[in-house]
């Protein structure tokens, strides 16, 4: 790394980048060394994007100088970029699934005879050996489309590789791993680095920036918010980079007595786990963290509650009724409401405004007479929306794609919000967001319990299990392991119910 050779692999040096009516970057510094995992971190909007864009050839600054081996560079193109070894690794895969793993590392460039026909055997040969490098143990000839998004990751890495890349950009490569695939690219990181590629990596997620990163750059409103060295890293430090403030009050909860049962689940089984019987209860004014492994059944369980799921059995009651969901829209008449866990898939119409995301739960209610839409409500609520959860939008017209996470996801319980849920259901509440914006919705929960909201979320960020939460319960293959009141939580004993160990009870 760079206490062997001083000289970074490349430099950034007073880059700008301006977008009608908005400055991206102002004046960014950058240094990335050989073997070297660079951690780039900051909020939605801090400018990570931009830099990365830029660095892969799609987009141009307006100013400042780019240095590759301490040489000047133009980087005109993606295939500028890749030319130089340089590759950018999307959040969002760019894979073709319907093409196998060999045909996808070689796209647009497969070796050829003469007379044009591809090389199919050299394809598959010089695939297998990128495949190894990775950690996969498959054949180039599997169909993309059938691979878990874990290893699809690597198989994009892979293909990163079949270009000599010695600088990958990973833009949230965890984002849609399950623990298990996580730490498998973990391992492929640690050893790329040692084979001497260097790799920027861009995660919201800071545990897995202490576990992997030699350095950490932060950006703050598009400038450099300051760096830290491997003996600084820690999450507080990265924190405070970030959001420029104190984060003592990150997990900012006050005491307040808890109302009576809102939500009571009993002998519920689901289609994915028929064979477990599940009872629990939320009460008024109370945060409740359901926490557990990947497909552990959290999310199944938030879909019976919420109708989208039959129960094969059991009684669900709200405040006290017994209920019977048989559609969402059984659970919305009754003051259930989930933000489910991939917003864009579930939670929103991203082609559509944010004034129509957030009046679509309430269409009904906004309606006039003949069924037409009294849009002069409906903005009255956008707005009033906006204003509440502080979304960021330069209007309530704006198409929901082009805002960042963290607004997205409040555009989400918004949408909710504006119903008065008296059971609301959060499923990863805070993935893929910025620390800000988490910070954001935690103090957005504190106080709809504070008003005596019922909340049951699933997190699989123990911090924020433990942080939020007023007792938690955890799951293991479908069934309720224990239960932990607040004064009990340690991530210990939450991973050893999680793991299937022995039941626990609050207040045991």
């Amino acid at each position: 790394m760079n206490g062997s050779n001083p000289t970074p692999l490349l430099e950034v040096r007073s880059v700008t980048k301006t977008f009608p009516g908005v400055r991206a970057l102002t004046d960014v510094h950058l240094r990335l060394y050989p073997g070297e995992v660079l951690a780039l971190l900051g909020e939605n909007g801090a400018g990570k994007s931009t830099l990365m864009k830029i660095l892969a050839g799609i987009q141009q600054p307006d100013s400042g100088q780019i240095l590759l081996d301490g040489q000047p560079i133009a980087i005109e193109s993606v295939r500028a970029a890749a030319d130089r070894g340089i590759a950018l690794i999307h959040q969002e895969l760019n894979l073709a699934d319907n093409l196998d793993v060999g045909a996808n590392i070689f796209l647009g460039r497969e070796p050829r005879y003469p007379l044009g026909i591809v090389r199919r055997a050299e394809i598959d040969r010089q695939s297998e050996r990128m495949i190894r490098q990775v950690g996969l143990t498959l054949s180039p000839r599997t169909l993309v489309g059938s691979l878990p998004i874990g290893k699809q990751q690597l198989v994009e890495i892979a293909k990163a590789l079949s270009v000599n890349a010695r600088i990958l950009i990973m833009d949230e490569p965890t984002s849609s791993l399950s623990t298990g695939e996580a730490e498998t690219l973990f391992r492929v990181v640690k050893d790329l680095r040692k084979r001497g590629v260097s790799i920027v990596y861009i995660s919201h997620r800071l545990g897995e920036v202490s576990e992997l990163a030699d350095r950490v750059t932060v950006l703050r409103d598009g400038r450099n918010a300051g760096e830290l060295a491997r003996h600084e890293i820690d999450h507080d430090r990265m924190v405070r980079l970030m959001v420029g403030r104190d984060i003592s009050q990150f997990y900012a909860r006050q005491s307040h007595p808890a109302g009576a049962p809102a939500l009571e689940v009993s002998h519920v089984a689901t289609p994915a786990f028929p064979q477990h019987r599940l009872s629990l209860h939320v009460r008024s004014g109370e945060i409740v963290g359901l926490a557990g492994l990947v497909g552990a059944g959290r999310t199944e369980l938030l879909r019976v509650l919420f109708g989208v799921d039959r129960s094969t059995g059991g009684q669900i009651r709200v405040a006290g009724q017994p209920v019977r969901f048989r559609s969402p829209s059984d659970a919305i008449r009754h003051g259930i409401a989930l933000v489910p866990e991939d917003r864009k898939q579930a939670g929103l119409i991203v082609e559509m405004s944010v004034r129509h995301n957030l009046s679509l739960a309430g269409l009904r209610r906004h309606q006039r007479f003949g069924g037409l839409l009294n849009q002069r409500l409906e903005r009255h609520l956008a707005r009033e929306m906006i204003h509440r959860l502080n979304i960021k939008t330069p209007h309530d017209g704006q198409v929901v794609r082009y805002l960042s996470g963290g607004n997205q996801q409040k555009v989400v319980l918004g949408k909710w919000l504006s119903l008065k849920p008296r059971v609301l259901l959060l499923d990863e509440p805070t993935r893929g967001i910025d620390v800000g914006a988490k910070q954001e919705i935690y103090q957005l929960m504190e106080r709809l319990a504070a008003d005596g909201v019922a909340i049951l979320f699933v997190s699989s960020e123990m911090e924020e299990i433990l942080g939020m939460s007023d007792r938690v319960l955890v799951m293991h293959e479908g069934s309720l392991r224990g239960e932990l009141a607040r004064g009990q939580l340690s991530e210990e004993r939450v991973m050893h119910l999680a793991t299937g160990g022995r039941t626990a009870v609050a207040g045991s």
